[in-house]
């Protein structure tokens, strides 16, 4: 629970999904927030005044120069008593506007005068929101400390179909109130904090909140991350694939959006979502993999393998279902292409490269060895037999080795592990 009553800031802007910012400030109103609403011109449009005002019990700001209400500098006051802004439906102008530095009327003076934390849900064309433009004042907000809330993908209200509907209303307020939750512990507990290791984090009970969130130190940099395991097909039917969730792939590249990164995942086939923000390359097998990676590698600052490649694959791949007979059955398999081992011959000066390895004897031995060899800046070793480790679960414990030294973390977080990598590689970079 929150301690005293919060404000929050629902700016409306021009879009279709304007109609939704009704159900977030109904919602955030039955979680005992007190919210104000304001309308951009635009938004009224679609959605009026007297539907927020009746929702809030308060009135909903339009108009900077509006006299009826009691002479005040509205927007001032407005952003003063706001503990978070929230953006949603956010359209490619108003957020062209903030990044820009324009303030020409009430909804882009009042988030210019705010001094909490903001967050901005896009809604839009896909065509629209994946404009270069639109996604670097994306990436520049991001760098001053704004928060996206990444929009869905599905039918829009144009006919397309792509990315660029607004995020479910229930996903927005839920961050709306863990953000404040993070807010309200960062404050009630700095003093209990000052001297905590610097990736320490206090959250509530039963919540867990990324150090990364915290952070904003790879913002501007291009992050590729594998994750999940291969299907190498036997037939039609079978393949031979490995124990691999996608659990730890998909955690660092959650933890690396959260730090500003833009964040490419090449995932195998996984029964997990990919966190809100990131683009998703969906890849089946070790070849697809490679490819994938070979594509959007020479974009990429940082490469974070932590896919479970099969080593290897059926030489042969039968057109039909391969019927039982009576005896063994011998399928002759052939390597598949060694990813970081091709990659090093194409790294650029800048470019850092931190693999996986996952071992059942000799960790850090064998894993030194990988790292020497593949030609990597670091490597993240994991043992499965140690309990609570490895493949499924939602907690790791790893070895981080680089070349002059090595860290050894607790059992922890798959999430927590993933912002300790990130710490160790910032290092390295910074270094």
């Amino acid at each position: 629970m929150l301690g005293d009553k919060k404000n929050v800031l629902l700016v409306v802007s021009g879009s279709i999904a304007a109609y939704k910012a009704a159900d977030i400030a109904r919602n955030l109103i039955k979680a005992g927030l007190s919210v104000t609403v304001c309308l951009t011109a635009n938004g009224a449009k679609f959605i009026t005044p007297i539907t927020f005002e009746t929702l809030t019990a308060s009135k909903c700001l339009v108009d900077t120069f509006d006299r009826s209400f009691k002479f005040d500098v509205e927007h001032i006051s407005a952003a003063k008593a706001a503990d978070l802004c929230v953006i949603a439906p956010a359209s490619a102008n108003i957020i062209g506007k903030i990044a820009s530095g324009i303030a020409d009327d009430m909804a882009t003076t009042t988030i210019m005068a705010c001094t909490c934390p903001k967050i901005i849900a896009p809604a839009m064309n896909t065509a629209m929101y994946d404009n270069p433009i639109v996604q670097d004042n994306i990436i520049k907000l991001r760098k001053y400390g704004y928060r996206f809330i990444a929009p869905s993908e599905g039918l829009l209200a144009c006919g397309d179909v792509g990315r660029g509907k607004l995020a479910p209303v229930e996903a927005i307020c839920t961050y709306i109130l863990q953000m404040l939750r993070e807010e309200e512990h960062s404050g009630s507990d700095a003093a209990s904090t000052e001297n905590a290791a610097p990736e320490q984090v206090v959250t509530p009970v039963g919540e867990e909140v990324s150090a990364s969130q915290k952070k904003q130190d790879l913002a501007g940099r291009h992050v590729l991350v594998t994750a999940g395991p291969t299907q190498e097909a036997i037939d039609p039917v079978r393949y031979i694939t490995n124990h691999s969730s996608g659990k730890m792939g998909y955690a660092i590249a959650e933890a690396a959006r959260n730090r500003g990164a833009e964040v490419v995942l090449v995932s195998g086939q996984v029964a997990i979502s990919p966190p809100e923000g990131v683009k998703l390359v969906s890849v089946v097998s070790a070849q697809d993999m490679a490819e994938a990676v070979f594509e959007h590698f020479d974009a990429t600052d940082i490469l974070i393998m932590a896919a479970a490649v099969a080593d290897y694959r059926p030489a042969e791949v039968a057109d039909q279902k391969i019927k039982k007979k009576d005896g063994d059955m011998v399928i002759r398999l052939a390597r598949t292409t060694d990813i970081l081992g091709t990659i090093a011959g194409k790294k650029k000066d800048g470019q850092f490269i931190c693999g996986f390895s996952m071992e059942t004897e000799n960790l850090l031995e064998n894993s030194r060895k990988k790292l020497e060899k593949k030609k990597l800046d670091m490597i993240a070793a994991n043992s499965i037999a140690e309990p609570g480790a490895g493949f499924a679960h939602d907690t790791n414990k790893i070895t981080i080795i680089t070349k002059d030294a090595e860290l050894s973390l607790p059992l922890i977080s798959k999430l927590e592990t993933a912002d300790r990598i990130l710490d160790a590689i910032v290092a390295e970079i910074s270094e």
